[in-house]
């Protein structure tokens, strides 16, 4: 019978704030019992977010969506019931009605997210680590050429305001992460 059922990605539904503890408990699971021939991986896509606390670069993981679990498993009826009884589980993502079945994610999906969760790996995201203070070159447009020193970093829009002196004067410019590079 696990012949004819594929392994699939299906969504499960955590308290908020308990996925790493729902994926600890069925990595155990997978390792110690026979859950382990149904159910192969368990997956929490993160992002890596840079802050600057105290003056220092700080990086931490926050979850890409909150309150839900990936699992890559053939969904028997008795893996269906260890997973939708793991402790910090609410339930599986399914479809509207009453007794719907749980549905698999969508290869599209499945890659989207493994895509977001492979390019989240690498912290080094160049050009996201300019600090208020730092002195840069404008590399690109009308001010090519200048120096001058930031002073304001928007990390989100990855711009920069960087203070310029033209003819004697400070000026402020509101420049992209790619139009500057250190001095």
């Amino acid at each position: 019978m696990a012949e004819e059922l594929k392994k699939a990605w299906y969504v499960l539904r955590a308290i908020s704030g308990k996925e790493a503890k729902v994926k600890e408990v069925l990595d155990g699971a997978i390792r110690n019992t026979g859950l382990g021939n149904y159910v192969f991986q368990v997956l929490i896509p993160t992002e890596k977010v840079m802050s600057v606390r105290n003056g220092k670069k700080v990086v931490k993981e926050k979850n890409l969506y909150s309150g839900y679990v990936f699992v890559e498993c053939i969904l028997t009826g008795e893996v269906l019931y260890e997973l939708r009884n793991t402790t910090n589980v609410i339930d599986f993502l399914r479809g509207r009605g009453k007794n719907a079945a749980p549905e698999a994610l969508r290869e599209s999906e499945v890659l989207r997210m493994m895509g977001t969760a492979d390019e989240m790996i690498d912290p080094t995201d160049e050009g996201n680590d300019y600090m208020v203070g730092e002195t840069v070159k404008v590399t690109f447009g009308p001010f090519s050429g200048f120096s001058g020193t930031i002073e304001e970093v928007n990390r989100e829009r990855k711009k920069l305001k960087v203070m310029v002196k033209i003819f004697g004067r400070k000026t402020p410019l509101e420049l992209e992460n790619s139009q500057v590079e250190r001095e």
